[in-house]
């Protein structure tokens, strides 16, 4: 059993309703863990939730780009980019956190993807890999411990976060039956092979709820 520390820190990962069943990108059994989620937190004193804030005209999205296809890709200044069905637009539906999280003592909601030219996949630095967040200096401020990362997608922003604490220098887990993925292109496989070259630990909320 891993014994939570008062300065260690959950970091829920878009649980949107844009994400979920019935989304316009919903990952197949995302709601199968917000009751999961809820129960973890109930176990950190610190808890930050991400949310993906995209405007309407957001370069990542498909409908921008004539004649693409969601989960093409297409190549940008950063690199290569896959491209999305519309989702997670600010002030719509689609983009609030689902109403089934229960965290009440959530300190910090951190939007990401508001720039309209530069997709976000993590809670750190956004995809052009220079844009800030500012969560690193939040937690270093806060004088967090170790991150445990949970949400939404797996493979995407998920990982992109964990990987990214990782880089900054943080101890990073990543509690994979709290998570679920895309799975595109084969992603899902090139994540976890990423995580775990980078020293990421991979648990099951087992691990800490017994």
């Amino acid at each position: 059993m891993i014994e939570i520390q008062r300065e260690d820190i959950l970091v829920v990962v878009d649980m949107q309703y844009d994400f979920l069943p019935g989304g316009s990108l919903a990952v197949a059994g995302g709601d199968e863990i917000v009751p999961l989620i809820n129960a973890l937190a109930k176990k950190f004193a610190n808890v930050v939730l991400t949310q993906d804030w995209h405007p309407a005209d957001h370069i990542s999205f498909a409908s921008q780009h004539r004649g693409k296809a969601p989960f093409e890709t297409i190549e940008l200044d950063y690199g290569i980019q896959v491209l999305w069905p519309d989702h997670c637009v600010w002030n719509s539906h689609g983009a609030e956190i689902s109403r089934d999280i229960h965290i009440p003592h959530a300190q910090l909601v951190l939007r990401k993807g508001y720039n309209r030219g530069i997709d976000s996949y993590s809670g750190f630095q956004e995809a052009d890999r220079q844009t800030l967040t500012g969560l690193a200096g939040y937690l270093n401020e806060r004088d967090t411990g170790r991150i445990y990362v949970v949400g939404l997608a797996a493979d995407f922003c998920v990982a992109w976060t964990a990987l990214d604490g990782a880089a900054g220098g943080f101890g990073v887990t990543v509690i994979e039956d709290a998570t679920r993925a895309i799975d595109t292109n084969g992603s899902l496989a090139q994540a976890w092979a990423d995580l775990d070259a980078a020293g990421v630990q991979r648990i099951m909320s087992r691990d800490i709820l017994g």
